[in-house]
């Protein structure tokens, strides 16, 4: 039976991990975190409450048009307006009713929906 999410893993262009790093840490306030020493793959591994992001490189990277983490914020207005100060992509939806919700994208492409209950 499934309990709950362990993590969610994004690909991000190969030697493109600062830039990442720029947007997970600086614009959604993730916090970079150890990858155990048996973890040989490239990339990083982010953390913010309950959440565990990875971050893995790809050579042949494509941002998906549909796939996308939803991420529960405590501060939707906060986010869309700094990622609107530093140029990202941002789309604010309607509803479902109860909350407030829209979608910022990363620097590659990648869609991160906001959700913040009312």
């Amino acid at each position: 039976m499934i309990l709950t999410f362990d993590h969610v893993q994004v690909s991000i262009p190969a030697g493109e991990l600062e830039k990442a790093l720029d947007f997970y840490i600086g614009v959604l306030g993730f916090t970079r975190v150890p990858k155990p020493a048996d973890m040989r793959q490239t990339g990083a591994w982010l953390t913010a409450g309950q959440v565990n992001f990875h971050l893995g490189e790809e050579e042949k990277f494509g941002a998906s048009s549909l796939a996308h983490p939803a991420l529960r914020v405590d501060n939707f207005q906060a986010l869309v307006r700094l990622s609107e100060q530093n140029g990202l992509k941002v789309r604010v939806d309607n509803g479902p009713a109860g909350f407030l919700r829209g979608s910022i994208w990363d620097p590659f492409g990648n869609r991160i929906e906001l959700m913040q209950k009312l």
